[in-house]
């Protein structure tokens, strides 16, 4: 089994939708963490998908050396206290992903720029702690604590996908709100997919922070 599907979305953007998604077409997925049972390594179960990412990065120059038991990577990204991984913005990750994987398939899950920053602002302390505090490529630590920031940082980064990717069609960027989306991403991967909805959605709670 080799990996067949990256997705480059930030969080937020439908990552969990997705990851759903895709299970439910038969692909075996890991979405920001590798579960137990999930990987034909057990010592992998627990890390994140973006340290793994990072590890066979270095240490072999295939990001993909340590997950080769997954169809799909769909959350790559890691935001902590202590570590602050993007692979999904890392310009050399992703040259050394071309070029090692020519077949390898890339979407980018995206929503309403707004949206996704309030969102984020919702969702535990992502906006209004971790995000401005990460030192995130593109969003140095002392930014993205107003709406505008985080905006400006998503849209940003989605500019430097389309750019990386002109004209290559084995990218993909598409809007989680669309009800084209699932058959995009169906056409783009060669399967159908059974299921489409909204998974890991934020309760109705007031955005904290600093709109």
């Amino acid at each position: 089994m080799t990996v067949r599907v990256i997705n480059l979305g930030l969080p937020k953007s439908g990552t969990t939708t997705l990851a759903v998604a895709l299970e439910k077409a038969g692909l075996t997925v890991a979405d920001f963490r590798i579960r137990r049972g999930k990987c034909p390594d057990p010592t992998l179960a627990g890390s994140y998908v973006g340290r793994q990412m990072y590890e066979g990065y270095f240490q072999t120059g295939d990001p993909l050396d340590r997950l080769q038991g997954f169809d799909a990577l769909t959350e790559i990204s890691v935001l902590s206290t202590r570590l602050c991984l993007w692979p999904q913005t890392d310009f050399g990750v992703l040259d050394a992903l071309r070029h090692r994987h020519p077949d390898l398939r890339f979407v980018a899950s995206r929503r309403d720029a707004r949206e996704m920053s309030g969102s984020m602002l919702r969702w535990s302390d992502l906006g209004s702690d971790r995000v401005p505090g990460g030192n995130i490529p593109g969003l140095p630590k002392g930014y993205g604590e107003t709406t505008l920031e985080r905006v400006q940082w998503i849209e940003a980064h989605h500019a430097f996908l389309r750019h990386i990717f002109a004209g290559d069609d084995r990218f993909l960027e598409y809007d989680t709100a669309d009800d084209a989306a699932p058959a995009l991403i169906g056409a783009h991967l060669g399967l159908d997919l059974p299921w489409w909805g909204k998974a890991n959605a934020n309760t109705d709670l007031p955005a904290r922070g600093v709109a």
